[in-house]
C-alpha cells in the first residue's frame, strides 16, 4: 500500500528556536518526549520505547531549522519524517511543523499519535 504525505503544525508561542532545537536534534532532548531512550552513532539513530527499538539515518538538516529522518525498517525509499522550526513573525513564537507519511487508513491515528507527543513535549518544557 502507498503511504501519503502529512503535515501538522504546533505553535510554541512562549519557547525558543533554540530550546526547541535541543529537543527535535539531540539524544538527550528527544528521549524527554519521542521515545523512553535514544542513542546517537553519527547520523544513525536508535530510538527505543519498552520493549521495541526502531533506527532512523538522518538525511538532511539545518541546524536550528530542519531536521529529518528515514526509518531504515521503511521499505518506501521516499518517505521521512521531518521537524522543521519556523519562526511566527507576528507573535514572536515558534512553530514547529512536523512532516510524516502513513497509509491512507493510518493517517488518523498517525496524526494523534503526534498530538499526543507533542503535548509531551509542551509539558516538559513547561508550557
Amino acid at each position: 500500500m502507498d503511504k501519503e504525505v502529512f503535515n501538522i503544525e504546533f505553535v510554541f508561542d512562549k519557547a525558543s528556536r533554540n530550546s526547541l532545537w535541543e529537543y527535535i536534534s539531540t539524544a538527550a532532548g528527544l528521549a524527554e518526549w519521542f521515545a523512553d531512550a535514544v542513542d546517537i552513532d553519527g547520523k544513525l539513530f536508535t530510538f527505543q520505547w519498552k520493549n521495541y527499538s526502531n533506527e532512523a539515518e538522518v538525511t538532511g538538516m539545518v541546524p536550528n531549522n530542519y531536521i529529518r529522518f528515514h526509518w531504515l525498517d521503511d521499505d518506501h525509499p521516499d518517505t521521512f519524517f521531518e521537524f522543521r522550526l519556523e519562526k511566527i513573525e507576528l507573535t514572536g513564537g515558534v512553530s514547529l511543523e512536523i512532516t510524516d507519511f502513513a497509509e491512507k487508513n493510518e493517517k488518523e491515528s498517525a496524526v494523534a499519535l503526534w498530538e499526543t507527543q507533542i503535548r509531551t513535549l509542551k509539558r516538559v518544557l513547561g508550557l
